[in-house]
């Protein structure tokens, strides 16, 4: 089965990773892309969750036929840029994405991938924004190339998830989140496990 978060961190080129650090306002390189993976993992996750339901599975999949196609994908450069104005704005628009995917828990959900990385939440927050419609393009295009319906979504998303949790502290922390209900807050262990990640990072 194909893993939708292979492909995603696939597409973490260093150029991209170059391209993205600029549009930041010059971040860290490490930072950003820490924060990039971070982001995939926390929309995947939201994601499976929200098509664990019929009535998820079936408006992701309405979604997905109606905006994401994952041409967006074609030319990275051209959208990271603004180039791409023929895309349609629902398609670009990753303040929406964000909007249905994470409901009330994007601000903690961009706290947590800051404290993860290092890197400034608010620009944790633009970045988040210019990579939803990346995610939601790539599960487009498997969508379409792989002829799924809602319940082949599903499995999908559920699949990326499992094999991402697998010996994952990040997924673990990830999963922890979205599955609170109340203000609990598990900031005091992704602070100290920021710095862990950065270190594997830079060992790469």
């Amino acid at each position: 089965m194909t893993n939708l978060m292979d492909l995603l961190q696939g597409q973490l080129t260093e150029g991209l990773v170059d391209q993205l650090s600029q549009q930041l306002g010059g971040a860290d390189k490490q930072q950003t892309a820490s924060a990039a993976s971070g982001i995939f993992s926390t929309l995947v996750s939201a994601m499976s969750r929200n098509a664990a339901s019929q009535e998820g599975a079936d408006a992701l999949a309405s979604a997905l036929d109606r905006d994401h196609d994952g041409s967006l994908l074609d030319n990275l450069t051209g959208f990271l840029g603004g180039g791409q104005q023929q895309a349609p704005a629902r398609t670009t628009n990753g303040a929406g994405i964000l909007k249905h995917v994470l409901g009330g828990k994007q601000s903690g959900a961009i706290d947590m991938i800051s404290k993860m990385s290092g890197l400034d939440s608010g620009k944790t927050g633009n970045l988040m924004a210019t990579l939803a419609p990346m995610v939601m393009g790539m599960l487009g295009k498997t969508k379409k190339e792989q002829g799924l319906d809602a319940s082949g979504l599903t499995s999908i998303l559920t699949g990326a998830v499992q094999g991402a949790s697998q010996g994952n502290q990040e997924m673990g922390l990830i999963g922890k989140f979205l599955d609170q209900d109340g203000d609990g807050s598990i900031m005091d262990d992704i602070a100290g496990m920021g710095m862990n990640l950065l270190g594997k990072f830079l060992k790469r």
